[in-house]
């Protein structure tokens, strides 16, 4: 979890602050500091298209659970 950040980056260019927000909640939950029987987080991406919204969900799966495969993405167009 100390690395999160820097594994994100690599594939998330340009969203710094929504990196780290992110990176600080799921640590957060990761603690002990919120209940186990919850989510580690419910996010809402939102803004244009190619900002990296997609990139970040799928790069922080793959970091959390080894795949991709775990994010559920709810298209809204």
């Amino acid at each position: 979890l100390l690395k999160m950040e820097d594994r994100l980056h690599q594939r998330v260019v340009g969203q710094d602050e929504a990196v780290r927000l992110v990176s600080d909640a799921i640590r957060r939950s990761r603690a002990g500091l919120s209940d186990e029987n919850k989510p580690y987080g419910s996010f809402l991406f939102l803004g244009p298209t190619g900002v990296g919204k997609t990139e970040l969900c799928k790069a922080l799966s793959e970091f959390l659970f080894d795949s991709e495969e775990h994010l559920i993405r709810i298209d809204m167009s």
